[in-house]
């Protein structure tokens, strides 16, 4: 026998013997539900159509939900267009802005959106602000601003939201087939 296929049968020995001697599965409780992972919830998110499906690929329609089909996203990531982005996690609902300054280095602002839900209402998105001050020694301090500011930006994210939602009921209500039948019944 050559080296190589020596070492493949000690290999497969040794494996099997490693995996006869952990006792298999029978240690694990399987009645205990475990925690929702991130990959678990994204894939929850596409089930719910608030991410992407790629089921109907090669039909005429497919239906792809991106974040930038959502309304609330758009009009969030449109309201914050002239900030850097840091993170943005569409599966956990989060975009977190870099700090941003305008011209003075000792002074910073963070927004953080949390979405709890993607229907378009006021209690579906939360506006975190955070402002950072520095002095000469580079030590800075960084607070937490509740203040109209928060109020500002939700309400100008749910006005465009409401906007881009119309827009989107609009020009699906557009690409509806004419009926070549129309219904008695409904006399339009």
């Amino acid at each position: 026998m050559t080296f190589i296929k020596k070492a493949q049968n000690l290999f497969i020995t040794l494996f099997f013997l490693l995996l006869s001697g952990c006792g298999g599965f029978s240690d694990i409780d399987w009645s205990k539900r475990g925690e929702v992972s991130g990959k678990e919830r994204a894939r929850k998110n596409v089930q719910e159509g608030r991410g992407i499906s790629l089921g109907n690929i090669g039909k005429s329609e497919t239906n792809f939900l991106f974040a930038s089909s959502n309304p609330l996203w758009r009009a969030s990531l449109e309201t914050i267009d002239f900030m850097s982005l840091s993170s943005v996690d569409y599966a956990g609902g989060l975009i977190i802005t870099d700090w941003y300054n305008e011209g003075s280095a000792d002074e910073a602002v963070k927004i953080t959106i949390t979405f709890l839900s993607n229907e378009i209402r006021a209690d579906g998105l939360v506006i975190d602000i955070r402002k950072r001050n520095c002095n000469q020694n580079n030590q800075c301090i960084t607070k937490k601003i509740d203040s109209d500011l928060n109020l500002k930006i939700k309400d100008k994210i749910l006005r465009r939201a409401a906007v881009l939602d119309k827009e989107l009921k609009e020009k699906k209500r557009k690409k509806r087939p004419k009926q070549l039948y129309p219904d008695p019944a409904n006399t339009n």
